[in-house]
């Protein structure tokens, strides 16, 4: 609201909300916020063609997410960004292993410091950053897994073209 956004609805985890007949999106739990909060990952569906899709910024995928399987497309981390003693603020590393295993997407798309990022000040001399996208080919092919790993530039548009996916 404060945004100027006029038509806002908001989603618990679990929660579904149809957009005009076109797309579905369900909240899922995401990362921690604290001991007491967990952000939103989102699962969407675009209604005419079935394709889907998951979002999930910091690389905290909650196992209830194997549910969704397969998905199209995956926006999440592949590297770790961790602060010594603190742990990972971002984390991506084996976790986009993890949910390319459980998910079996087409394609995955980095976010949160994929990219050309560049942190500055004080935090970047205490950040740590492990993981590219190189490394997540490897251990896709290793694994046996098709995935595509995609990078995009910020402002970019890229067009995927998706297989149909044979219902099950």
């Amino acid at each position: 609201q404060e945004l100027g956004f006029s038509n806002i609805t908001p989603l618990a985890h679990g929660e579904t909300f149809t957009l005009a007949d076109r797309v579905q999106i369900q909240a899922m739990p995401g990362s921690p916020i604290g001991p007491l909060l967990t952000e939103n990952g989102y699962w969407l569906k675009e209604l005419s063609t079935g394709q889907t899709l998951y979002y999930e910024p910091h690389g905290y995928h909650s196992p209830t997410v194997k549910d969704l399987a397969p998905v199209d497309v995956v926006i999440t981390p592949i590297m770790d960004l961790r602060i010594p003693l603190l742990g990972p603020v971002i984390q991506g590393y084996k976790t986009a292993l993890q949910v390319a295993e459980w998910l079996q997407p087409q394609v995955m798309l980095p976010t949160a410091a994929g990219g050309d990022v560049v942190f500055a000040g004080v935090l970047n001399s205490v950040l740590q950053a492990k993981g590219s996208a190189d490394e997540l080919r490897a251990a896709l092919h290793e694994n046996h897994l098709s995935t595509q790993v995609l990078e995009a530039k910020p402002g970019d548009r890229i067009e995927l073209t998706l297989k149909e996916r044979v219902p099950h």
